[in-house]
Order: C-alpha cells, then sequence, then structure tokens
C-alpha cells in the first residue's frame, strides 16, 4: 500500500508497506525496526512476536512516546501481557504491521509523539 500526504513535515515517511518490507523515505527496509517522528532506528531485535522480551518494549519506551505502536507482523497477535505489564501512562496498541504503518502515518500527521516497532520478519 502506498501513502500520499500533501505536507508530511519533516522526519522519516513510511511511503509504502508489504508483507515483507516498509519503504521509508525512498529505502526498503525489510527487518524488523523502531520509527520515531525523527529517526529510523533499523534492525530492531525481534524478528517475530515470539522473540519479543520486555527489553524490546524498554527501548521504545526510552524514546519517549505518547503512543507506542506494535505492529506484530503480517497478522495480530498478542503477545504475553506480562511483557507489557508495566507500561503504565502511555498508550500501547497492538496491531498488525500494515495496521501499525497506517496508523503511524495518522498519528505522525497530527504531530503526535509516537514509536513504532515494526516486526517484518
Amino acid at each position: 500500500m502506498k501513502f500520499f500526504l500533501a505536507d508530511p513535515g519533516p522526519g522519516p515517511q513510511i511511503q509504502s508497506y508489504g508483507p515483507d518490507y516498509v519503504r521509508i523515505d525512498g529505502k526498503d527496509y525489510r527487518n524488523s525496526l523502531i520509527l520515531t517522528p525523527e529517526q529510523v532506528l533499523p534492525d530492531w531485535a525481534p524478528r517475530q512476536i515470539a522473540d519479543l522480551r520486555a527489553a524490546h518494549l524498554q527501548a521504545l519506551l526510552e524514546l519517549c512516546p505518547q503512543i507506542i505502536l506494535l505492529g506484530t507482523g503480517p497478522t495480530q497477535i498478542f503477545p504475553e501481557p506480562d511483557l507489557y505489564d508495566g507500561i503504565q501512562g502511555i498508550g500501547l496498541e497492538i496491531m498488525d504491521t500494515g495496521a501499525a504503518c497506517r496508523t503511524y502515518q495518522v498519528l505522525r500527521s497530527e504531530d503526535r509523539r509516537v514509536v513504532a516497532g515494526l516486526l517484518l520478519g
């Protein structure tokens, strides 16, 4: 799916995504990544939801988000609740990676402090 925004503003923009990639600013990423309004952090350690650990979510929290989007791959899969029980005061939305890409773009266009952890493995 391709995205088009009238005035995207500064920072990385998701241009399109597919089952095994996310295109950000003309570059295709094929491994899991973290995306913020300021930067792309490639090669995020978990490749699939079974690899996700509390430390991976902590890496997202350290980026000071208002909301965290967790893209779990081609389908929505909820990780074990004990992994995210400690997240308080910050929204955590768990969805398939395509939905996370779409939601990221909307929240970013609203100047929300959103951080996305996108699993592509």
